[in-house]
């Protein structure tokens, strides 16, 4: 695997560089020897944070991790990606498409069933026409993480959602 790894408020020492290839290339037995991955560690206060991110063709497999620790947070994004690869192995895989991006050990794996996803509940509800800021009010007057709304300046459906650090985000559709 190729690696790219970039630090935000952190030196990339080669003590880090050479435990995140040692850990996350522990899943080289998933992936083709030319598969990118790219890692970003950062730090922020006290919080030592990871994020790795593998495009495969038609996917995208990507984990973050946060501790106090930054070995600790390369070991627990290692097992998160792993664990992830397991149980969306018949999903990620698209014998047409991605197929090429993971080895042969990996595709060819015998793999117990995977849980199907099933909703199991079904909302319906009126979407009036606010602006975000309305949008976030109502969000945090129904205490929810994100909330569905019709945008009276673009009249398309957009998402508002809590991001950590008390901001908001916003979602629009790209066409």
């Amino acid at each position: 695997m190729r690696y790219t790894i970039t630090g935000r408020n952190v030196n990339v020492t080669p003590g880090i560089r050479r435990a995140v290839e040692e850990k996350i290339g522990k899943l080289d037995r998933y992936f083709n020897p030319d598969t990118e991955v790219i890692v970003t560690l950062s730090v922020q206060k006290d919080i030592q944070k990871i994020e790795v991110t593998i495009p495969v063709k038609g996917s995208i497999i990507r984990a973050e991790e946060s501790s106090s620790d930054m070995y600790v947070s390369i070991d627990l994004v290692e097992e998160v990606i792993e664990r992830q690869l397991k149980k969306y192995k018949n999903k990620i895989i698209d014998k047409k498409q991605s197929a090429q991006a993971f080895s042969d050990f990996f595709v060819n794996e015998e793999t117990e069933e995977d849980e199907e996803i099933q909703i199991v509940k079904t909302k319906r509800f009126g979407i009036k026409p606010m602006d975000p800021e309305e949008a976030c009010v109502q969000m945090e007057l129904l205490n929810h993480n994100f909330y569905v709304f019709l945008n009276a300046e673009t009249e398309e459906v957009n998402v508002v959602y809590k991001r950590k650090g008390h901001s908001y985000g916003l979602i629009e559709p790209e066409f």
